[in-house]
């Protein structure tokens, strides 16, 4: 039986696109100029180029029109996915910031706890939240970052992304809003999915998000958290001032909403103002980790909490990894003791600023958005130029970049791209980002045309 008809047409666009005769970035026809051009009703055009954006092989842009999508990047090179890559490629897609000496360091760690005496208690299942003394040592560390908490409130984690991920399951519902930025942090749009969340974006308004759209939300929603980055926001490395805080947590007090605070990249702002869990105590998370500060092979993160959530998030844990790595966490909480994590801070901070300035000198006049101490930058593109084709010409010169997509939470996401900056030596990092100057004036150059 022969097809309908319009899925003759969808199957001949689609192979037209991936055989590259309609190339990445071409507008199609409108709705009514294909529906004209094919003998088509203006619906079942419609319905055309939804079966193609539903393919990916087509994006829709509200007042633009719509586009062919880049289909050559290897699967998830378009995100923010870690994927292993050859030897040669310059990866600007994922952060993994270490400083030379760091292996040394772990040998030397290694053997330090190979004559502790509590060795054997390592090998054990350990409490759900972590040895209290563990717990004391964090609660002593976030003490020096403005957030004075008991140890009680502590609890120790597989690192940063399952203490988000322990915060949602023993918080939230299948089917709870959570109000989080239009550009968040792509681990959290994941476990949304996961616990099927509804993500409902607020756009920037300056350094943090719009907080008169988040009220508006909230009297229109029946919102239940707000999941936020005031200090070193990752794409765009904002840095909440003190007054919008405070107006966020009262905002947060009126519509009794829980606060998600994420504070992995935290370290890189020296001076930030007082974190949202020292203004709001008793609804907000705050979550970290060791894998930026120190190794994102060092697996150990925590949690800072209200007592009375204590129960739920300590099931989560259970539930999920039942402890923290012994091991692991040993040697972190050793670290924060004898202040190799306070040095390795500053070290990065130091680190990142350089890489900062390599990337003003480099760039040139690109437009860039974000921190003077971060490992990230974002790059928006020019009105016309599209992110999916720049990042696919860069793939070929052998530099790893993302798009904006993973970070969106809104349908359309803007034509940007977000540069991880601490992942390669120095010297290859001017050179990789100088091509992607060279790439991504070129594409706008030619979009301009």
């Amino acid at each position: 039986m022969r097809p309908p008809r319009y899925k003759e047409l969808v199957d001949r666009l689609a192979a037209d696109i991936r055989a590259g005769r309609l190339r990445p970035g071409t507008r199609l026809p409108t709705h009514r100029e294909l529906a004209a051009r094919e003998g088509l009703a203006l619906v079942t055009a419609t319905r055309v180029y939804a079966e193609l954006r539903a393919m990916g092989l087509a994006s829709g842009e509200t007042g633009r029109g719509t586009f062919v999508k880049e289909t050559s990047l290897p699967f998830g090179r378009q995100g923010i996915d870690q994927q292993a890559l050859a030897a040669d490629i310059a990866d600007l897609n994922f952060n993994y910031p270490s400083l030379p000496g760091q292996a040394e360091m772990l040998r030397t760690a290694l053997r330090q706890l190979a004559t502790a005496g509590d060795l054997e208690a390592l090998l054990r299942y350990q409490p759900h939240g972590g040895r209290l003394h563990e717990r004391a040592a964090v609660a002593r560390h976030l003490g020096k970052r403005g957030l004075a908490v008991d140890a009680e409130q502590v609890l120790l984690t597989n690192g940063a992304q399952h203490g988000l991920a322990t915060a949602v399951m023993a918080l939230l519902q299948p089917g709870d809003v959570v109000a989080t930025d239009a550009l968040t942090y792509p681990g959290f749009k994941v476990l949304a999915q996961a616990h099927r969340l509804e993500l409902a974006p607020v756009p920037a308004a300056g350094a943090g998000p719009d907080l008169d759209a988040l009220e508006a939300l909230c009297r229109r929603r029946k919102v239940k958290a707000v999941y936020a980055m005031p200090t070193l926001h990752n794409p765009l490395g904002w840095v909440m001032g003190a007054s919008r805080r405070r107006e966020l947590v009262a905002l947060a007090r009126r519509h009794d909403l829980a606060l998600l605070e994420d504070a992995a990249y935290a370290f890189l702002a020296k001076d930030a103002p007082a974190p949202l869990a020292a203004l709001a105590p008793e609804r907000t998370v705050y979550v970290s980790g060791f894998s930026k500060n120190v190794a994102t092979g060092l697996r150990v993160g925590f949690l800072a909490a209200p007592p009375d959530w204590r129960p739920a998030l300590e099931r989560a844990i259970r539930a999920t990894t039942w402890n923290a790595p012994g091991v692991m966490t040993a040697i972190a909480c050793n670290w924060l003791e004898d202040g190799t994590v306070a040095r390795l801070e500053t070290e990065k901070r130091r680190d990142a600023a350089k890489r900062q300035a390599i990337a003003a000198e480099s760039l040139g006049p690109l437009e860039r958005v974000g921190h003077p101490n971060s490992y990230f930058l974002w790059l928006p593109l020019h009105e016309e130029a599209r992110a999916d084709p720049i990042a696919a010409a860069l793939m070929r010169e052998r530099i790893s970049v993302s798009t904006a997509e993973p970070f969106a939470t809104t349908p359309q996401p803007p034509h940007a791209l977000r540069l991880a900056l601490g992942s390669v030596p120095l010297d290859r990092l001017r050179e990789a980002l100088a091509a992607v100057r060279w790439v991504v004036e070129a594409h706008s150059l030619g979009a301009a045309r």
